[in-house]
């Protein structure tokens, strides 16, 4: 039989994870009861925002503050996210990051950016397990389906068209 060795959390750790209603023993070499969990560890900065949020949300005045700030910052992305998906840029990636400000506060929002996370991450998996030739056609078909859609979004919303003014220029040139 082998030792077992028990690796103690952080005393700020555990004093999070005891403000979430988790058991957990700071004494050391103690084992914790089964069924309880120590809050992750962060780094500095990121242990600071999570304080900051915990002592925001500790005022009723604040969380309601906080949920209505953390909900518009998040629509603001959302929408410009969404507004610039037919075009070429950082579209879906804003709409994603809207999605992660809301994620702070909405549990809705945390299921639905865990859903993507699997589906993205399983996309990309698929892709790079394919040969190099059905990547490039994916590639291809990614690129004329963002060509389609820029060339409808000006037809449609600016009234330019590019087919028809390149087609125009071939002709008379």
């Amino acid at each position: 039989m082998e030792p077992t060795t028990t690796v103690d959390p952080p005393k700020g750790a555990a004093r999070a994870a005891e403000r979430r209603g988790y058991g957990v023993s700071t004494e050391p070499g103690s084992r914790r009861p089964s069924g309880t969990a120590v809050a992750p560890r962060r780094s500095g900065w990121q242990q600071r925002v999570h304080t900051t949020l915990d002592l925001i949300r500790a005022n009723p005045t604040g969380r309601v503050a906080l949920k209505i700030f953390i909900g518009v910052a998040g629509a603001i992305v959302v929408t410009v996210g969404i507004a610039l998906i037919p075009l070429p840029g950082p579209g879906w990636l804003l709409v994603i990051a809207g999605l992660g400000i809301w994620a702070v506060e909405f549990h809705w929002a945390r299921r639905l950016l865990g859903f993507t996370r699997r589906h993205v991450h399983a996309w990309t998996r698929w892709v790079t397990s394919r040969s190099l030739p059905v990547r490039f056609v994916l590639g291809a078909v990614g690129l004329v389906f963002v060509a389609v859609v820029v060339w409808l979004s000006l037809k449609y919303s600016l009234g330019i068209d590019l087919v028809a003014r390149a087609l125009h220029y071939l002709a008379t040139h």
